[in-house]
């Protein structure tokens, strides 16, 4: 029938799919700087990575809190389906209550022998890829700044 052929020529164009941030987490790494520590940062493919990656360059100031770093950053994410309440050791976490990024390398101030407690069901967004010694290291108050890796 003649109005089929109308109805095919008046079509929209397909649109093209949105952009999103590559879902592969071995394509992004993060610079991580704590004062004059650098640490390569390898983030997962979940939701509060995706913000993460897309909100960078992020800087703040660290905060020691037990044998973990932590920070604040300006993102917002619900917790996710994944969250932990044990850490492990070398992962990162975000903290979508108090919108912090929390770096353990040892038991905080609540956990019990051989665990790492958080202090809620928190999201896992990465893990850090050399070692976590250099955390120890962080004192109160040092520049944080967390870099997309220009390959």
């Amino acid at each position: 029938m003649p109005t089929e052929f109308l109805r095919s020529r008046n079509r929209p164009a397909a649109r093209p799919p949105p952009q999103r941030p590559p879902l592969a987490g071995s394509d992004r790494i993060v610079d991580l700087a704590i004062g004059s520590r650098r640490l390569p940062l390898l983030l997962a493919a979940t939701p509060t990575a995706d913000r993460i990656w897309m909100a960078l360059p992020l800087y703040s100031t660290a905060e020691p809190w037990g044998d973990v770093v932590h920070f604040t950053l300006p993102i917002r994410s619900g917790r996710e389906r994944g969250a932990r309440t044990n850490g492990l050791l070398g992962e990162v976490y975000y903290w979508p209550d108090e919108q912090r990024l929390i770096l353990p390398f040892g038991p905080t101030p609540i956990s019990r022998i051989g665990e790492i407690r958080l202090p809620q069901p928190i999201n896992a967004v990465g893990r850090l890829i050399d070692d976590v010694e250099a955390l120890r290291a962080v004192r109160p108050g040092e520049k944080v700044s967390l870099e997309r890796r220009i390959s």
